[in-house]
């Protein structure tokens, strides 16, 4: 289909620009900031309008969508939870949109306690996260309009399956309920809903509540203050016996600080008088949070150190996991009654793997690392003394281990590129890992190959790679191949099934996920080479992965297609404005592209540790440097691109999608078609409808073999 078939509907440019450090700084698609005026609203509907006509005529897209729905419908079930004599999991039913939370006692028969198919006739009401009390007898969870992170917090008996209508709490857009040992409350955190806050300034005012169930929400006490900064997350964690409460608060995706409290000290629930909120004026950030967490009668665990850290609870010990000094973590035995830092016991040193995380289970220490990009399991004393590796499958991912400080049982999600999700349960006593349960797939996948490569990224760094396709592919220049990466935020992309990938192999496609700097692969040293001033590393490392697959043979620019989302639609639109000579199309979904006035919309400012801000002479340099939406030039020949935006993302504001998709359209010279596809009621994680999935990707792949598939 010619791109003169599609007429692009009248996008006007306007001479704005902004002066800031002695730079102007063009932005003529500002006035598509604003989603609520007509001529935005018109622009968009004409827009999707535009795109889904074109899509919906692509050859093979119905074919396609029929394989997908074929491997999305499916039946599954996830690894339960034992609270008390219950256990909660979830269950997939291949005739329903959404998968629906059940109970069980033992081994009796499953009770229905969530249905989201039930919660609205048009399924725009989604359910969020989900947290059963310590004794099974009630549960919190969320419900979420068009798949938004805004949340409304409700509270459900379990036995009788009716809501409490006292316990409903407004503004858990970040809430975790976290329980107390008896189930007469749990605390979270909880952020204001005023209009007159600006959505990028709330993240400042969450506070710390207690909710006391059949009390109203209103009335929750602050348990710990809002930090006052929009570049903090901050929330509880409770030990399982209710003792013991620690408060996190995140500066961004390298430095947390751990606050602490014993519940059961005799002043435990009456805190000293709360500071003048007036003294905000005169402290820095942390010390307005030390004096506060003080206030409040929280002690600091780690505090002030650039280092990520995460504490569990057990039998009167904190064990600690911590990058401080160890770039792939280790962990520490911490006495809560010396905290002091030289009174901290190592117990499992940092090693050539990098650790995910360290849980207390069945009275061991169950230890998850990444080797090479794939998952291990470890099983530890207490003392930190080796014990056992769990067997795995094969090399993919650990998505996670369910289990709790007692029970000898757990249970753990595994899978592969080649393998679909697995949950296995293994003793923490005797070992072992059994199946438990798997998801039964329409697919053969012992046609699919995968190996793991090195190459150089620009500054020689070697960097992983995994590349994914049926066995005997030819190098041959002439494969059509997706190249999907994220690189950021200490997100780790690993060897993990999806049925989307699977259709791409089908179709003669190869795939390639490159380990990014700015994710978590490697470590914290990994993480922090691709932030803030060194965000390029992350784009010429993904640069580098195009151009080894194009020189190995596995296919050259005009069949390279790049695929990214979130951060990883920042990736894809930096690669394509740097190097559009490198790439025939392009998936960007619900992106960041204004890099220099991201920070004022939506969850922006809580990224600024990750990316910098404007605001800042040599940040703002850093970010116009690589801005795709500034570095955007006329007459070149850009990439087809298909833009994927959702109109109720409240985390990525889609003026992002809006304004690149202009400019793209304005500048380029190559005839390639640029369209941007809105998904409506929906979030920054999509639908939440299995429906919509299927279309979306049936648009995406039609559109990718459109423009790259072989003649």
């Amino acid at each position: 289909m010619p791109d003169d078939a599609l007429p692009i509907p009248r996008t006007p440019r306007q001479p704005v620009a902004d002066l800031l450090h002695g730079v102007r700084v063009e932005d003529p698609y500002r006035w598509l900031e604003d989603p609520t005026t007509p001529d935005t609203r018109a622009w968009v509907d004409a827009q999707n309008d535009r795109a889904r006509a074109a899509l919906a005529e692509l050859t093979g897209r119905d074919r396609l969508a029929r394989r997908f729905a074929e491997l999305f419908y499916v039946d599954a079930v996830s690894a339960p939870h034992h609270r008390g004599d219950r256990y909660f999991y979830t269950r997939r039913h291949k005739s329903q949109e959404k998968s629906i939370v059940y109970w069980r006692e033992g081994d009796g028969p499953e009770h229905v306690l969530i249905d989201p198919n039930t919660l609205s006739e048009d399924g725009s009401v989604s359910l969020g996260g989900w947290y059963p009390s310590e004794d099974g007898q009630k549960v919190a969870y969320k419900l979420k309009e068009n798949n938004a992170d805004e949340s409304t917090m409700h509270v459900r008996d379990v036995a009788s399956g009716e809501d409490s209508p006292v316990d409903v709490i407004i503004g858990a857009k970040y809430a975790d309920a976290r329980w107390l040992a008896d189930g007469s409350g749990f605390f979270y955190t909880w952020l204001p809903t005023d209009p007159a806050i600006p959505v990028a300034d709330r993240p400042g005012y969450a506070e710390v509540r207690f909710h006391r169930l059949g009390t109203p929400a209103a009335s929750d006490p602050v348990v710990f203050p809002a930090t006052g900064s929009p570049r903090t997350f901050i929330g509880p964690s409770v030990s399982r016996d209710g003792r013991w409460l620690a408060v996190y608060i995140q500066h961004g995706w390298n430095a947390t600080d751990i606050w602490f409290k014993d519940l059961t000290a005799p002043d435990a629930a009456s805190p000293d008088a709360p500071v003048d909120p007036e003294a905000v004026k005169t402290l820095s950030t942390a010390e307005w949070i030390a004096t506060n967490a003080r206030a409040h009668g929280f002690a600091p665990l780690m505090v002030g150190v650039e280092a990520l850290a995460e504490v569990d609870f057990h039998a009167g010990v904190f064990y600690l996991m911590t990058n401080d000094g160890a770039p792939r973590y280790r962990v520490f035995a911490v006495d809560p009654a010396n905290v002091a830092r030289d009174a901290w016991r190592e117990i499992v040193p940092e090693v050539d793997a990098t650790l995910e995380s360290a849980r207390v289970m069945g009275g061991h220490l169950v230890l998850r690392y990444l080797d090479a990009a794939s998952s291990k399991l470890e099983v530890r004393r207490l003392d930190g003394a080796f014990v056992r590796r769990v067997p795995l499958p094969g090399i993919g991912t650990v998505d996670g281990v369910v289990g709790t400080e007692d029970d000898d049982a757990a249970w753990f999600s595994f899978s592969s590129f080649t393998r679909p999700p697995e949950i296995y349960q293994t003793s923490i006593a005797d070992g072992g890992a059994a199946l438990w349960a798997k998801v039964e797939m329409p697919v053969d996948t012992s046609g699919f190959v995968v190996e793991q490569v090195w190459y150089p990224s620009r500054d020689g760094t070697p960097i992983s790679m995994f590349i994914v396709s049926k066995k005997g592919t030819p190098r041959n220049g002439d494969n059509p191949t997706l190249l999907y990466g994220y690189g950021g935020f200490n997100v780790s992309l690993t060897p993990s099934y999806a049925s989307s990938v699977v259709i791409w192999l089908e179709q003669g496609g190869v795939y390639a996920v490159p380990n990014l700097r700015g994710g978590a692969e490697y470590g914290e040293a990994w993480h922090q080479a691709g932030m803030g001033a060194s965000k390029q590393n992350v784009f010429d490392d993904f640069i580098g992965a195009a151009e080894y697959l194009i020189a190995e043979g596995w296919t050259r620019p005009e069949r390279l297609a790049i695929r990214g989302g979130s951060n990883g639609g920042l990736l894809v639109g930096a690669a394509m404005t740097q190097r559009p000579d490198l790439f025939g199309a392009v998936i960007c979904a619900v992106p960041l592209l204004d890099m220099v006035r991201y920070h004022l919309f939506g969850s922006g400012k809580t990224w600024i540790p990750e990316y910098g801000s404007a605001d800042d002479p040599a940040e703002f340099a850093t970010l116009l440097r690589y801005s795709p939406y500034h570095n955007v030039s006329r007459g070149v020949r850009y990439p087809a691109l298909l833009m994927a935006a959702a109109d109720s993302d409240d985390r990525v504001d889609p003026m992002h999608a809006r304004k690149f998709t202009a400019a793209i359209q304005w500048a380029s010279a190559s005839a390639r078609p640029v369209l941007m596809r809105v998904e409506k009621n929906a979030g920054h994680g999509g639908a939440d409808l299995v429906q919509k999935t299927v279309e979306s990707y049936a648009d995406q792949w039609a559109f990718l073999l459109w423009q790259i598939g072989r003649d």
